[in-house]
Order: C-alpha cells, then structure tokens, then sequence
C-alpha cells in the first residue's frame, strides 16, 4: 500500500493560510469603498441589443425582473481583483510561481471591466465598437502571450497524464493547449455568472482544492495565491448570498476564469480540471448544446433556456436552491478532483 508522505514546514502552512485571512479582510475593507461608488454611480446594467431570440428575451426578462427593479450593481470583481493583486504582489510575488497568474489574473480583468462599463453605460456605448468576437480575441491574446512565458520562460513542454503516471511531451503546442484551456475556463466561469452567490461559491471551492493541490506538490507560492483567492471570493460571496447586493461581473469573471486555468497549467492537471470544474463545463456545455440544436435542428431547443442554471430557474426551481445545489456539485466534483490526483501519481 502506498503511503503519502509531504514534509511542509509549520511556518510555510501558516503563511499560506495568512494569505487567505489578508485576502477576506482586505476585501472586506475595500467593499464598503466601492459599495458607495457603485451605488452613487448607478453601476447597474442597462439594456444592450442582441444576441437571442424573442422567446428566450422574454423568458430571461421574467426570471431577472426581481434584479432588474433591485438596481443591483456590477463590476464587483474589481474587489477581488484589488486585493489579490496588492496581497500577491506585495507578500506572495514569485517568478516561477506567481508572475504568470496574476498577470493573467489582471490582464483578463481589464477586458471583462471594458465590458462592464459598456454594460453600465448601455446605448451609449455602441460607439465603442465593443463585440463578443472583440472581446473574445483580447482573451486569446492575453492567454498566448501567457502561454509563451509558460514555454518559453517557464521551461514547460509536456502534461501529466493522471493514473497511468506518465509525462506526454508535446513541445511547443503546449502554447495553444495553454491558450485553450485558458480561454475555455474563463468563458465557463463567466457563463455561470449568473445567479446570486454561484459564480463566487463555485469559484472559491476550485481554488480551495487547487491550494491543497499545489500544497501537495510544494509549489507554495501557487498555494497561497490560491488561497488569497478563497478568501477574497468568501469575502465576495458574504455581500452575494441572495438577495445579492452587488455582482461580480465580466471583470471579475473573466480574470477568475484565467486565474483558474492558468493554475491547472502551473499545477500540471489540466487533465484534473474538467472534473474540478465539472459545474463549469456543464454550464458550458448547455450553452454550446443549446446553440448547434437551434442552429440545425430549425430553432429547436435541448434546454427551456442557457446555461443550465437558468433551465432550472425556467422549471420552476427557486434560484436559491439552484445555486445551493450547485455549490454542493462544485464541492463533490471538487473531491472527486482531488482523489483523482491523489491517484493519478502526481506526487
């Protein structure tokens, strides 16, 4: 019988787990700060053309109504940007470990409040030639430039296939394989951006089992980044239970989303994050589904409504117990995640 044996110093443990607590308690004191700024400039989303059909804009309507008339705020996720970014640079600042998470971490964060700002600024802001595909594109570069370090500066070239214990060496395609698995993940979390408290919640679980995970593998500068992470999401998800005071929004989705995948990188279990983030690809999924079937099966719908959290709302599930329910699937997935690199001879 194997037996795991991971020697961490008493002091390293205890700086990590500080480096939660300072994430909580900064985000803390810097919410009331853009509470009063958000709340005095109206940072609420105002309607903006496009994207879906009549049926499903009226559907969408009737189960966001309740948000609509609270004037709920967006672009919360500056906080947890902030935070991260002052905490990391200034305590947990590594070039082999941190520099390429939080620049990534920063970089999706200014395409996300690009977006928010068009959001809160509604029909104004079609002068800003702002797309989906714009947006998308900026993505890509900030994951291709991230994906050029990790090969080119961070020497890696190859990915861990978990149970068989093996290395696959694939060179510099692990370029566009940094670049997909990024960009993938940060859509994902920023679809599941939906319902009071679930992004935060789902969020704050995965970087919780990436912290134990690169733990394990002794990266402790990967370690305690994720944990500023958790505690400046709890921090997030405190204000965000529902009735949610404010949402986090594409800043804080998007740069969440490329944080994440750029730690399944650096933690080498890029195999390991599908199931990790299982909730993630679900509801990334529905929304692809749901699309190629109306697109080839003439409008025809697999789902009441994308992505799947809302499929459950138009069911007649309450939001709550949607996100309740999903936290408690993002925590299962989550240990499954982490039995799976426990066995997957990572260590």
């Amino acid at each position: 019988m194997e037996t795991l044996q991971i020697a961490v110093e008493t002091e390293t443990l205890i700086r990590i787990l500080l480096l939660g607590f300072m994430g909580f308690l900064v985000s803390m004191l810097v919410t009331p700060v853009y509470t009063t700024l958000a709340y005095s400039g109206q940072w609420w989303k105002k309607s903006r053309s496009g994207g879906v059909s009549d049926e499903e804009t009226m559907l969408l309507a009737e189960l966001r109504a309740d948000r609509q008339h609270r004037h709920v705020p967006t672009m919360a996720g500056m906080v947890t940007v902030f935070s991260v970014c002052v905490i990391t640079i200034l305590f947990n600042l590594s070039r082999p470990e941190t520099w390429l998470p939080i620049a990534a971490f920063a970089g999706a964060a200014a395409i996300g409040l690009l977006d928010d700002i068009i959001d809160i600024r509604g029909k104004r802001a079609k002068l800003l030639a702002w797309s989906p595909r714009l947006r998308l594109a900026l993505l890509t570069v900030v994951a291709l430039i991230g994906g050029w370090f990790f090969f080119a500066k961070l020497d890696v070239s190859s990915i861990h296939i978990p149970l068989i214990g093996s290395q696959w060496e694939i060179g510099w395609l692990i370029i566009p394989l940094f670049v997909l698995v990024v960009v993938a993940t940060a859509s994902a979390v920023n679809i599941s951006d939906g319902l009071d408290g679930l992004a935060g919640g789902l969020t704050a679980t995965a970087f919780g089992i990436y912290a134990i995970i690169a733990t394990l593998e002794q990266r402790f500068g990967v370690a305690g980044f994720c944990m500023t992470m958790v505690g400046a999401l709890l921090s997030y998800t405190w204000f965000n239970i529902p009735p949610a005071r404010f949402f986090m929004g594409d800043v804080g989705s998007f740069a969440l989303g490329t944080a994440l995948g750029v730690v399944a990188m650096l933690t080498n279990t890029v195999l390991i994050l599908p199931i990790i983030g299982l909730v993630f690809m679900a509801e990334g999924a529905s929304t692809l589904v749901q699309k190629i079937s109306k697109r080839t099966r003439k409008g025809k719908k697999v789902f009441k409504l994308a992505p799947l959290h809302h499929h459950f709302e138009a069911s007649g599930w309450p939001d709550t117990k949607v996100t309740m329910r999903f936290w408690v699937l993002g925590q299962v997935a989550g240990v499954l995640g982490l039995i799976v690199f426990l066995l997957g001879s990572y260590i």
